[in-house]
């Protein structure tokens, strides 16, 4: 089980910091990922990063803003946002993937289908 929390309403330039904790059997996971879904949009990959934390990733919109990190204690995932813009509303939500390979292609990590199981999202709402 997944559970998103950190969304709010911020003004451009702001920060805020996503969390999300994942419950239940979390030795099978091998990578965690941040998507995004703006009102009829798809859902848009955000970064990821793989369970041991060494590794992470960013989508272009995520580039130089926002930092994924993870706190293995807690089985926890963080998304640090920063110099946030209006185009950055969204609902964020927390992904795991339990195959080995997901987070090894590009393609296949920013592919919402290629994780197993998703959190219920949290709202960003970006003010100009």
């Amino acid at each position: 089980q997944l559970q998103a929390s950190g969304g709010g309403l911020v003004q451009a330039g702001g920060s805020l910091r996503l969390s999300c904790a994942a419950s239940g059997r979390s030795s099978s996971i091998y990578g965690m990922a941040w998507f995004r879904q703006a009102p009829g949009k798809e859902r848009e990959f955000v970064s990821a990063i793989s369970w041991g934390g060494r590794n992470t990733y960013y989508g272009d919109s995520a580039k130089g803003r926002f930092t994924i990190s993870r706190e293995n204690d807690k089985n926890a995932m963080y998304l640090q946002m920063n110099s946030l813009k209006p185009e950055d509303t969204a609902v964020y939500f927390c992904a795991v993937t339990v195959s080995t390979s997901t987070l090894l292609s590009s393609r296949a990590r920013s592919t919402p289908r290629s994780y197993d199981y998703w959190g219920q999202g949290t709202q960003v709402t970006v003010s100009s």
